[in-house]
């Protein structure tokens, strides 16, 4: 890879290993070779701006979680090395929490969760990142609602007026990554589904879908055949059912030993007007930000991991609200 350190054999290698050498290897100063010095990380509870930042951030989540491991379970990526390559890299994370930090007093609780991180990485360097935690998982397995964790961070942030804001546009940094994606006709395809049920057509679960199909959403919830599915992306649009859904960025890829598979991640943008799995509507203006990653087999769409974080929408209806 033109611009890469030689030790990398490609592009996944080089994602899989520098997270590895970061956070399990203690090589937390890499950050200042891996990250750009004015990175932008935006996560849907806030925006971090500058390497400095970010490794204070991973020594206080170390602090906190020290035997943490992060399991690469994929990375679907697009680009050049010469332009740019953008990669879509799906985590498995397990981790104890025995110090004090942003979760609290230590628990010791033990937890597994997942993370989507969407990276932009040119002359071994990462420049741009979008990254999504399943929050809903870490706190529930603590003993938290997430609606419950929202209200505690804001007021052990000091209140509503000086708390961390989650992520929406009115906060967002541009970056130096302007790309979309690929022309993939498996992210093609899978843009399509999404926009489809988004549309109200839920239909199309049935008919694009395995009905053997695994699922992985928010919260650590795995669901297996069509009735997961359903109740999932129809108790998310069912909160919103007027707001925007745009596709920001679209991975399709076939790759050897590997199925056919795609990544996408998108916003969800508007009130919180309707009844679904966000409880009463509250008219509370909420941005969403999503990552999904789909497996394609003989059958249809086989698995498929969506993770967006339901404590950052209870943040932002809380805020709305005053119901704190």
């Amino acid at each position: 890879m033109k611009g890469f350190d030689s030790k990398f054999k490609d592009f996944p290698d080089y994602i899989i290993g520098i997270t590895k050498e970061i956070w399990e290897d203690r090589g937390i100063a890499t950050l200042h070779d891996y990250y750009a010095p004015d990175i932008i990380v935006r996560s849907p509870a806030s925006v971090v701006v500058g390497n400095q930042d970010v490794i204070g951030a991973t020594m206080a989540t170390l602090a906190e979680f020290p035997d943490r491991t992060l399991l690469g379970e994929d990375v679907i990526w697009s680009g050049t090395p010469e332009e740019g390559m953008l990669s879509s890299h799906r985590l498995l994370s397990t981790a104890t929490h025995l110090g004090h930090g942003v979760y609290g007093k230590a628990t010791g609780k033990t937890l597994t969760y997942r993370i989507i991180a969407d990276c932009h990485a040119i002359n071994n360097q990462i420049n741009d990142e979008w990254l999504i935690r399943d929050q809903g998982a870490i706190v529930a397995q603590m003993g938290w609602a997430p609606k419950d964790f929202a209200r505690d961070l804001i007021t052990r942030e000091g209140g509503p007026e000086k708390c961390v804001k989650p992520f929406t546009p009115a906060n967002d940094k541009p970056g130096p990554y302007k790309g979309k994606g690929n022309d993939n006709e498996w992210g093609a395809k899978y843009a399509d589904i999404l926009n489809r049920i988004m549309n109200a057509d839920m239909s199309v679960i049935e008919r694009e879908y395995d009905r053997a199909v695994q699922s992985e959403y928010p919260g650590g919830m795995t669901g297996h055949s069509w009735g997961p599915v359903d109740r999932f992306w129809m108790g998310l649009r069912a909160s919103f059912p007027n707001a925007k859904f745009t596709i920001e960025h679209q991975i399709g890829r076939d790759d050897p030993m590997m199925p056919p598979r795609a990544a996408l991640r998108w916003t969800l943008h508007g009130k919180h007007d309707g009844w679904g799995v966000f409880g009463a509507p509250t008219g509370a203006d909420v941005y969403i930000l999503g990552a999904s990653h789909a497996e394609f087999g003989p059958w249809g769409l086989r698995r498929e991991y969506t993770l967006f974080d339901e404590t950052a929408v209870w943040k932002q209806i809380l805020l709305q609200t005053g119901e704190l």
